[in-house]
């Protein structure tokens, strides 16, 4: 395990600001990610609501509650490792550690304690296979994405996207106490996402990604290779988004919007191939970048209209 005084390459020092004592409660709740937080709380919600059981609203709210705060500790976890990194890129170098206002040690600390609370409040309140789930979910993020795999691989999106799809597969846990196929397919639907969302974003963040030393799919293989990849993942999600109308936990407004969207992910990423230079290249990359984001959300809005308020119309018969 690296010091975070270590220098992230020969020109790139490392930050000598992060010995700030004390913090508002803004910067705390700013190293929890909450944009991600809403995410997780989304997409566990939807894992509860197509599983086959019921729970009691208290123990949804609270275990949903549980599984923020998890997020959001692995989230804050992330930022006291990266704390180096996102001192030289432009997008991060505001966030509270590089900027001075939060300490690491009072980082480490507070996420820790968050992850400990959450894996112990959501295994009390539900139970334990939901809780031991949390905790696997909160160490992937933590340990093997963000101190192995972010810095050893291009591959690091791909393998480290498991970890922000397993909110769905807590959800059924919670409810159901055991892991079904409804969630695995919804896993299966955000790690495929996952890539071509993110490298989107790479391939106009390129030059931050090299100076601060992350093997980022377009700095490794080349912008060429990220786009037909990009294009390559799309063609495998567009079907794959269709899965839960086969086993008919999605109806025929979630088919509607996920043939729609399947398209629309393929359309982007075709246009992300073909648009290679200046202007242009940003204007599709961050299309993609956008769409996917609408893409992923009106997939799992639709499953949740569909078996919270009565819009469930079979497909298949």
């Amino acid at each position: 395990m690296t010091s975070l005084t270590n220098s992230i390459g020969p020109d790139v020092p490392a930050p000598a600001a992060f010995t700030a004592v004390g913090g508002d409660v803004p910067d705390y709740f700013a190293l929890l990610k909450p944009r991600v937080m809403v995410l997780v709380i989304f997409t566990a919600l939807v894992g509860m609501v197509v599983s086959q059981g019921h729970v009691q609203p208290a123990i949804g709210v609270i275990s949903l509650l549980a599984i923020a705060v998890g997020a959001g500790a692995s989230g804050c976890l992330n930022m006291w490792w990266d704390s180096d990194i996102d001192a030289v890129m432009v997008r991060t170098a505001k966030r509270p550690i590089p900027a001075g206002r939060v300490s690491s040690e009072e980082a480490l600390g507070f996420g820790l304690f968050l992850s400990v609370a959450s894996v112990l409040v959501l295994g009390l309140a539900a139970n334990w296979l939901a809780a031991a789930l949390l905790g696997f979910t909160i160490v992937f993020y933590a340990v093997i994405y963000s101190m192995w795999l972010k810095r050893a691989t291009a591959q690091n999106i791909v393998i480290g996207g498991a970890a922000g799809a397993l909110p769905p597969v807590i959800g059924q846990a919670v409810v159901s106490g055991s892991v079904g196929i409804e969630s695995l397919v919804l896993f299966a639907i955000i790690f495929i996402w996952t890539p071509p969302h993110f490298w989107a974003l790479a391939l106009i963040k390129a030059d931050e990604y090299a100076r601060a030393g992350i093997p980022m799919m377009p700095n490794v293989a080349g912008p060429a290779s990220t786009r037909r990849q990009i294009v390559w993942y799309s063609v495998l999600l567009a079907p794959l988004g269709l899965v839960p109308v086969v086993l008919d936990f999605g109806g025929l407004l979630y088919a509607v919007v996920g043939l729609i969207g399947g398209l629309g992910m393929v359309a982007f990423s075709i246009r992300v191939l073909r648009n290679r230079e200046g202007d242009a290249e940003k204007r599709a990359a961050m299309g993609m970048f956008g769409f996917s984001i609408l893409y992923l959300f009106a997939l799992f809005s639709a499953l949740l209209a569909e078996q919270s308020f009565g819009l469930f119309r079979p497909v298949l018969g």
